[in-house]
């Protein structure tokens, strides 16, 4: 009876040890095929970003369009960027900010008043929190832009 016990003691430890590495493997692979936008640090899929920006500022169906076509421009020059080796990791910083800076502006030309006036509350948010969390990316409630 003892060695019966402890048989069934190895096989379910054994059970519960391959449940818990085929939870593991799931896991692992639900996070490497991730939707883009959840990838990475506040890589955000442009779409996303035009909807989110849609809600928040009333964005008509034409400025919807040049939004896009701006985050769309947006996100390939940060790929671009990003897989660019030569640069010094400095470097790859500054250039982000300028094209984030870059597209920010160009995403403020395309408001009229009234949502340029929202966009800046926006851009003040977002800007006092990541000086409060050192440089971190706000949280998408607090982000205008999510590839921050």
């Amino acid at each position: 009876m003892r060695r019966f016990r402890c048989l069934l003691g190895i096989s379910l430890l054994c059970i519960v040890g391959m449940a818990t590495t085929v939870a593991f493997a799931q896991d692992n692979d639900a996070s490497q095929s991730a939707p883009a936008e959840h990838r990475g640090r506040g890589q955000f899929d442009p779409t996303k970003r035009t909807e989110m920006l849609t809600q928040r500022l009333g964005l008509s169906s034409d400025q919807q369009s040049k939004v896009l076509e701006t985050l769309k421009s947006e996100q390939s020059q940060m790929e671009a960027l990003r897989s660019d080796s030569s640069l010094s990791r400095e470097d790859r910083r500054s250039k982000m900010m300028d094209i984030r800076k870059s597209t920010n502006d160009q995403v403020r030309a395309i408001l009229n008043p009234d949502q340029q006036k929202k966009w800046d509350e926006m851009q003040a948010r977002r800007e006092q929190w990541q000086g409060s969390r050192g440089g971190q990316t706000p949280p998408t409630s607090e982000s205008p832009n999510q590839n921050q």
